[in-house]
């Protein structure tokens, strides 16, 4: 059994926009990547609202990710897929920090996960870097973290892909897949969880997306 273990923020907490409260297991995008890589695969979400690559959030207390990764690593070793999904909250406007800046912290957290030990035999894990998905239209309530930060969160993508080749790990471009919810421009609705868990299981597995899994033999 491979572990996978699925490192992020509320997106991957699965934060429900139409009213804050949390969508269940199976609803969440790192519950429909279980069902889809299935019993060969352990995955397990760390998600936390808030999160942000490594600064600390002048809003909410521990959420630097890159002071809470080692602990998390050693945590679930040994770990043999890495998904890192962060660099949404880092486009805050009181940060004022570019798609490079949040690509350059995406990679040290890569960095650090490479260099923990905590893959398979003591190694590094493999690496898959996920960028988040693009803002939306935002709410009154969003739009106080998040105002005129639009254009430069359609810029990670690319920067984020840039770290990949360097680091060479695989990658996946949300913004491809899915859309945020019209309820807050910024989370996920059901149907947008369920094709980004199908997405990241096709990265992982080298499958395409919704594949039907051979039946099984009866003894």
């Amino acid at each position: 059994m491979k572990t996978v273990l699925c490192y992020g923020d509320s997106i991957t907490w699965g934060f429900k926009p139409e009213d804050g409260t949390r969508y269940g297991y199976e609803e969440r995008w790192t519950g429909v990547l279980q069902a889809e890589l299935g019993p060969d695969y352990r995955v397990i979400e760390e998600g936390l609202p808030g999160r942000t690559t490594c600064w600390d959030s002048p809003y909410l207390a521990d959420r630097n990710g890159k002071a809470s990764l080692p602990l998390v690593l050693e945590t679930h070793a040994p770990v043999d897929i890495f998904v890192l999904m962060l660099g949404t909250n880092d486009l805050w406007t009181r940060f004022g920090f570019s798609a490079p800046d949040i690509a350059a912290s995406c990679m040290s957290l890569a960095w650090t996960a490479v260099r923990s030990m905590c893959g398979p035999g003591a190694g590094a894990p493999e690496i898959l870097l996920v960028a988040p998905p693009h803002l939306g239209a935002l709410t009154p309530y969003m739009g106080l973290f998040f105002s005129g930060r639009q254009t430069e969160s359609k810029k990670l993508g690319r920067e984020l892909e840039k770290i990949a080749e360097l680091l060479g790990c695989r990658f996946l471009d949300a913004a491809g897949v899915v859309k945020p919810s019209k309820a807050d421009g910024v989370h996920l609705d059901a149907g947008a969880n369920r094709k980004l868990g199908l997405a990241v299981a096709a990265a992982i597995s080298g499958k395409p997306a919704g594949a039907k899994k051979p039946a099984r033999k009866r003894n």
